[in-house]
């Protein structure tokens, strides 16, 4: 059976509510997701959570799915998307957080830095890695996508490009000033002025 024919039927499975076929279909998806995600939020416990979020929304919404794109394009879309709206909500709350205290109770100052620690960033370069991903969340959102799934996930042009619904053009030219702004954000990080 070919490979097209297996999602196929995985799809039509998944749309007649086979509860079977939806656990096959996270566990062989799980990791895809949770890096995704991961990559956009920097936060395991979020990471999780939206992860779980964004398998509810392909279970409630896959009879809409149309085949279109793979199912893997579909799915990647699911995971970006819920992972940008999760960080708009987080926004949204820190933007009424000043109405919280500052300080914690024995008036010391409270910072919340994250452990971020994604599974492809190995032990000796975990405070490069958060400057970088500290540096890709200033980007605007459509380089930050287009950043994250070639660079960080490993998706080609031509994969980011039906992911975003965009030309691959567009992607290129998103990537190229990504990298740019990155450099540039970087630099002091880095010391690129020599």
């Amino acid at each position: 059976m070919t490979k097209a024919l297996v999602e196929q039927e995985l799809i039509a499975r998944l749309k007649a509510g086979d509860g079977i076929a939806f656990k096959e279909f996270v566990e062989t998806r799980q990791s895809l997701v949770y890096n995704t995600v991961l990559g956009f939020l920097q936060n395991a416990e979020d990471a999780e959570d939206v992860t779980q979020d964004v398998f509810i929304k392909i279970f409630e919404s896959i009879g809409q799915f149309k085949g279109e794109s793979a199912l893997s394009t579909w799915v990647y879309r699911v995971a970006v998307t819920s992972a940008l709206e999760f960080i708009r909500r987080k926004k949204r709350k820190k933007r009424f957080g000043f109405l919280s205290p500052i300080l914690g109770e024995d008036n010391e100052l409270t910072l919340d830095l994250p452990d971020f620690n994604h599974p492809g960033v190995a032990l000796d370069n975990r405070e490069k890695a958060n400057m970088l991903f500290n540096a890709i969340k200033q980007l605007p959102e459509n380089q930050q996508i287009a950043f994250v799934l070639n660079k960080v996930e490993g998706l080609s042009y031509q994969e980011v490009s039906a992911v975003m619904k965009t030309s691959l053009s567009a992607v290129e030219s998103l990537l190229h000033r990504a990298k740019t702004n990155l450099k540039e954000n970087l630099k002091n990080f880095y010391n690129l002025d020599q």
